[in-house]
């Protein structure tokens, strides 16, 4: 066999393969997608899809739900997760024909088949907001800007500008990449005694020009959108829909941060991942090493400085998510020309590729039995029974359970009781038999909140009962329980007092 047919045979071979990883990928995006309720995010997706806005920072995907989706089906859970689902499926042969313009043929594919199991890809995909959209986008944009320079292709430049426009539309964190292929830039091509030599090219002069124009345009739009931001926060702490931590001192808060990111995408893959940059790195593409080093650090550094000012969330960091996939793929593929003493040679990678998956399949099946989210419409079908007229309701996500529960009012729950007791107090002071509920999750891992933060645990074990939970059980450390308490006006002896009501 030739060359020529091998290459054919092989490519043949991996379109199909490939082709198997897309069915999947859309058989598992899609199963259950309208099942489960909707969580806090989404609530804000439900009113921005309903009535968007251009003038919106991340404006892509609110229109893209009024203009394809609502005249064709309701913006409910199905209907809100339909362009994420196909997204995140579309993602997958997307990833693979650009990640071999970058990189072999079987790297190309080894990281298509990480990125179709991951857990986390799983999760943007199942979840009606813009972070699959922006997903896609970004495994797109800065690999075609990249090409575009290294080939000299018009193609792939615009290419690499269609996407990126559209990738900061659907979120302004897909501008961060953008600081990374620029260092990148100035690594490879500003170099002593090439200054003079670039600026005599006509095409390095219009590039130039581009370049500070796109400067100028990013600092415009988004430096409002970042201070913005930050000012929202300084004038609403804590103003979010959940039950947060308790802030950690400086420099721990960003260590936990980086943690979580890492732990969402799996250790294996974090480190088969440095490996493989380390292999480009002493290969014979320092060039690919470098642009995903700094497609990585860029975002996640100044994310990270960010993140000393005001809070942040690791979703921020998805754009850099697809640098992960295409360094493990080359890493798994160079295992295969390991030389030693196993037979097969491939036996190796695919134990290697075995354990990097098997790290996510708790999550991913986990993820596939209750969409990792707590069931708050259940919750609230209970509670429609159990409520009275004038009764108080206090709930994390409160805006997610007000959503299926409009006949009630709902109040933030939060870490501090004081809100709680004086509720309590009015209902006891109106001698009627009115009762507060509360709807809080149960404590599942150590990077969410607690119901320990400033008393909150005991306040209720003294004032309340547990009525009910709600949830299904995951085979990963992450649990979704929601636990109903109703705290009676009166205590069970009647005496009027807040002690001792009977503890779950």
């Amino acid at each position: 066999m030739t060359a020529d047919e091998t290459q054919r045979h092989q490519r043949r071979l991996f379109g199909t393969l490939v082709a198997g990883l897309v069915a999947l990928a859309f058989l598992i995006r899609f199963c259950h997608l309208g099942d489960w309720n909707f969580q806090a995010t989404e609530i804000f997706t439900l009113r921005d899809s309903l009535r968007p806005r251009l003038g919106n920072p991340r404006p892509l995907g609110y229109l893209l739900n009024y203009y394809l989706v609502r005249p064709f089906h309701p913006l409910d859970e199905l209907g809100l997760r339909l362009l994420p689902a196909f997204f995140g499926a579309l993602a997958i042969p997307v990833f693979f024909f650009q990640a071999r313009r970058l990189i072999p043929l079987r790297a190309a594919f080894l990281g298509t088949l990480l990125l179709t199991v991951s857990p986390l890809q799983l999760l943007y995909s199942q979840l009606a907001r813009y972070w699959s959209l922006v997903f896609l986008l970004s495994a797109v944009y800065p690999y075609a800007l990249y090409l575009a320079i290294r080939d000299r292709s018009r193609r792939a430049l615009a290419l690499g500008i269609v996407t990126g426009i559209l990738a900061v539309l659907a979120h302004p964190a897909a501008v961060l990449l953008a600081g990374g292929l620029a260092i990148w830039f100035l690594a490879t091509y500003l170099q002593p005694g090439q200054l003079k030599q670039l600026w005599s090219q006509r095409s390095v002069r219009w590039a130039t020009a581009f370049a500070v124009i796109l400067a100028a345009v990013i600092a415009i739009r988004f430096f409002p959108i970042l201070h913005g931001w930050i000012s929202e926060h300084d004038k609403n702490p804590a103003s979010g829909q959940f039950l947060i931590r308790p802030p950690a001192p400086r420099g721990v808060k960003q260590l936990i941060y980086l943690l979580a990111f890492g732990e969402s995408l799996t250790v294996p893959l974090v480190l088969s991942a440095a490996a493989g940059i380390y292999f480009l790195w002493q290969g014979r593409d320092r060039s690919l090493a470098l642009l995903l080093t700094s497609v990585a650090i860029f975002p996640i550094a100044f994310l990270t400085l960010i993140s000393l000012r005001t809070p942040v969330s690791t979703y921020y960091l998805l754009p850099v998510v697809p640098v992960f996939f295409l360094a493990a793929g080359v890493f798994l593929d160079r295992l295969f020309e390991v030389d030693g003493m196993l037979r097969p040679h491939w036996l190796l990678p695919a134990v290697v590729t075995a354990m990097i998956v098997a790290a996510g399949v708790p999550t991913l099946v986990s993820d596939l039995r209750d969409g990792r989210r707590f069931d708050f419409r259940s919750a609230a079908h209970w509670l429609h029974g159990a409520l009275t007229p004038g009764d108080v309701v206090f709930s994390d996500q409160p805006m997610v359970l007000a959503h299926y529960l409009p006949d009630a009012p709902v109040h933030r729950l939060r870490p501090d009781p004081v809100p709680l007791r004086a509720s309590l107090d009015t209902l006891r002071a109106s001698g009627h038999r009115n009762a507060l509920w509360i709807v809080a999750p149960a404590p599942s891992h150590a990077f969410r909140a607690n119901l320990k933060q400033r008393g909150l645990i005991r306040w209720i074990y003294d004032n309340c009962q547990l009525r009910t939970s709600t949830g299904v059980g995951r085979v990963d450390y992450r649990q979704e329980y929601l636990h109903v308490y109703r705290c009676p006006p009166m205590s069970p002896d009647g005496a009027g007092s807040s002690g001792a009501a009977a503890t779950p």
